[in-house]
């Protein structure tokens, strides 16, 4: 090792102080360290491979958290959207009952209508029979409707 004695030295004069002088000081000083350090050479890899482990550790699990944080959102994500899809799930489901039931009634109505113009029609050929033939122009009584007209 050296000497104290052997190390060079800095006269710094001052003008004003500022950031600059900080900074300089600050450079100095870390240099001063670096010399005068009571470790070998060995030590100071060694310490530095340490470090570095412990960096590499930290890094390691802040990955290894984001991730989970990632998962974890996911998740959440995947779970929002299966209650969205069961959501639509339902109101199709419900759509489509709706419109059987509306179908039937629409089927019983239409049923409902044509009896009503069966009845409305056989009616009407009572009513024509009952007319003298001399009345309706026809022997059958003309109110009829045709085959065709049912």
């Amino acid at each position: 090792m050296r000497d104290h004695e052997d190390v060079p030295y800095i006269v710094i004069e001052r003008e004003g102080s500022g950031l600059g002088t900080f900074i300089l000081g600050a450079l100095v000083g870390a240099g001063l360290a670096l010399l005068l350090a009571p470790q070998s050479g060995e030590e100071t890899q060694q310490e530095i491979r340490d470090r570095a482990r412990r960096l590499k550790g930290a890094a390691e699990e802040r990955v290894k958290d984001a991730q989970r944080q990632l998962e974890q959102r996911l998740e959440t994500a995947r779970q929002g959207i299966h209650q969205r899809v069961e959501t639509v799930k339902e109101a199709v489901e419900s759509g489509r009952q709706a419109a059987k039931e509306a179908r039937a009634e629409l089927e019983e109505k239409l049923d409902r209508s044509k009896t009503a113009y069966r009845a409305g029609i056989e009616a009407a050929r009572q009513t024509a029979r009952q007319q003298p033939a001399t009345e309706g122009g026809s022997p059958e009584g003309g109110a009829e409707p045709q085959a065709g007209e049912a």
